[in-house]
Parts: structure tokens; sequence; C-alpha cells
């Protein structure tokens, strides 16, 4: 997420005075509620009809899933970019390559 963006949401949320309100637990609990509203879209339907037909519906509930990681990390003073690669780091060792290629089971399953 670029600087600008992250200015913006920290911006439009003092402007309201709701980071009172933006506790970890708060925003995790955020973060927990947009995704099962951005899942609602998936409900029912396949993939490419979900797509299709509700795009506007799941660009804006995946803009809000965003907004609420993007607010948890500045509250807790996480770095995206390093918190993903050090994940990624680790899902590089649990998925080598020529165990995971082509594969959807889980790691302790290869």
């Amino acid at each position: 997420m670029t600087e600008e963006t992250k200015k913006m949401i920290a911006e439009f949320t003092a402007q309201r005075n709701w980071d009172q309100y933006h506790s970890p637990k708060n925003l995790a609990i955020s973060i927990s509620l947009e995704a099962a509203e951005l899942l609602e879209n998936f409900q029912w339907v396949e993939s490419d009809e979900a797509v299709s037909g509700k795009l506007p519906k799941i660009e804006e509930e995946l803009a809000d899933v965003l907004v609420y990681c993007e607010q948890l990390c500045a509250k807790l003073g996480l770095d995206q970019d390093e918190i993903i690669a050090r994940k990624m780091e680790k899902n590089e060792r649990k998925y080598p390559v020529d165990k995971a290629y082509g594969s959807c089971l889980k790691y302790d399953e290869l």
C-alpha cells in the first residue's frame, strides 16, 4: 500500500475522531466482519458468476478489509511489506515447489 493511501486512511479516521474506537481487538473483529461480507458475494453462486455480476460490491468489501488491515498494522507498528515477506519465507519452507506444485493439500499432507 502506498504511503499516500496510508495517509488518506489515517486522515479520514482522524477527521472523524474514530481512532478512539480502533483498538487492535476492534480492528481484528472488523476485518473478520468485512471478510464475511466479502464472502456473501460468492455464496450460492460459482466464482465466475459472482465476479461478473457483483464485482463492484466485491471491490467495496475488499477495500473495507484492506483499510482495516492497514489500520491494524499502523496501530501495532507493523510494516506490511516486512510481515508479508516473513510469511512468504515461512510458506516457502512449508510448501516447497517440488512437493506443492499443482497441489491444494495442506503442508502437513504433502
